[in-house]
């Protein structure tokens, strides 16, 4: 009798054993269902997470190529610590000065090209480094922003997702601090502009830009007196107000140029194949003669457009050197001198220089000055004001890639000899 109790309870072992089962209700069955929900409760949020994160990010991606504010800040902090920088005060003491010299050269620059040029002296003014930047802040982000669409929907489509919209997101940071750099070393250099909108809708025309502390500090550097050369470097920018003021057939024909070859460089990111790149480091070492780095991202069409423009950009600022000289010869004393410092110090920058503006394509603007003026020189040696006038024509009489090189092949073309059967 004392055994029948025990009859009917089972061995602790297997009570523990069904107890850990998942249909029971002790405490390691409740355990483990706890954490599957909990799992699934929290990667569902994370996902979620994930999810709107990536949203924002592309949000923030699809914002723009380069934070223009921040690229602003960058370059003014580098102008502000430049040397030579002048008080508003005496940047506003200098106004007169460029005035009285702007009421000499315009009527003189328009005796001798046969133009009048009414306005462009209440068209100017002595700017801060700083100011300079600002504006060209302006002008770049109204450029850019004509292809930065179609290059956003290139490199990130819609839902690209975290990973490549955190990237658009580093390439923006990095491109903003190299365009600042940029802008704060332009700010340090640039003498003088003609701030044109060239792709802007409306015709307004362009004002003429002084940064007097840049001219203050070369005119220094280079030995020369400072008012001559002020007058100097105004004859060379007004020259650019006759080019596209004087004849307002040039200011539409050069925006839909330009407006075209970016929007076919901004559809063509794909042009930067492993070929594209192998062509662009030749180029950058110097093993590909005759060819800029930046015509290894084209096609052929894209080459031969890049070319025509840079023909004629090689006009507009080899006009305005051929002319600082010639008729800088009645205004500013001492011309010769000033003109053959200034050119020998343009062609003696740093390596350190040198490698900037390959980078940028700087290099483009300094070999514009030097085959523009040369053609410019040579076509006047042959045909004279004849020649000179010519050149404004109309889009015709623009000088073609291959006659910046051979002034004589754009003589023969625009300007045939009596009998010939050639037209322009």
């Amino acid at each position: 009798m004392s055994d029948r109790p025990d009859r009917g309870r089972e061995p602790a072992s297997s009570r523990q054993r069904s107890s850990g089962g998942s249909g029971g209700s002790g405490r390691p069955g409740w355990r483990r269902d706890a954490f599957l929900q909990a799992g699934f409760l929290i990667g569902a949020a994370l996902g979620a997470a994930a999810t709107v994160m990536g949203r924002r990010m592309e949000r923030s991606a699809r914002r723009g190529l380069i934070d223009w504010r921040v690229a602003e800040r960058v370059a003014v902090d580098r102008v502000r610590r430049s040397r030579g920088t002048l008080t508003l005060y005496e940047l506003a003491a200098a106004e007169p000065v460029y005035a009285a010299a702007m009421r000499e050269i315009v009527p003189a620059l328009g005796a001798a090209l046969g133009t009048e040029l009414p306005g462009i002296v209440e068209r100017s003014a002595v700017v801060a480094r700083e100011d300079w930047v600002r504006a060209n802040v302006t002008t770049f982000g109204g450029l850019i922003g004509k292809i930065e669409g179609d290059l956003l929907d290139q490199v990130l489509p819609p839902g690209s997702g975290f990973v490549k919209a955190s990237m658009a997101i580093a390439n923006r940071a990095v491109s903003t601090r190299q365009f600042g750099y940029l802008l704060g070393f332009l700010g340090q250099r640039v003498l003088g502009q003609y701030d044109l909108a060239i792709l802007s809708a409306e015709s307004t025309p362009g004002r003429l830009l002084f940064l007097d502390e840049n001219i203050r500090w070369t005119a220094e550097s280079l030995g020369v007196p400072l008012n001559p050369f002020r007058t100097w470097i105004a004859l060379h920018e007004t020259t650019h107000a006759f080019e596209f003021e004087a004849h307002p057939w040039l200011r539409p024909y050069l925006a839909e140029r330009l407006e075209r070859q970016l929007t076919s460089l901004s559809s063509g990111v794909s042009l930067l194949s492993r070929e594209a790149v192998t062509r662009l480091g030749r180029s950058l070492r110097g093993k590909s003669p005759g060819e800029h780095w930046m015509e290894g991202l084209m096609g052929e069409d894209q080459r031969r457009e890049f070319r025509e423009i840079q023909a004629v950009m090689s006009l507009l600022e080899g006009f305005g050197d051929y002319v600082m000289d010639e008729v800088g010869r009645d205004l500013v004393p001492d011309v010769e001198r000033i003109s053959q410092r200034f050119h020998a110090r343009r062609a003696q920058s740093t390596g350190g220089e040198r490698a900037i503006m390959r980078v940028t394509g700087l290099d483009l603007k300094m070999e514009q000055y030097r085959q523009g003026e040369a053609f410019v020189a040579a076509i006047a040696r042959a045909r004279g004001a004849e020649a000179l006038r010519a050149l404004w024509r109309g889009p015709e009489t623009l000088p073609r890639p291959e006659e910046i090189d051979l002034p004589s092949l754009w003589v023969a073309r625009v300007l045939p000899a009596p009998g010939s059967s050639r037209e322009p």
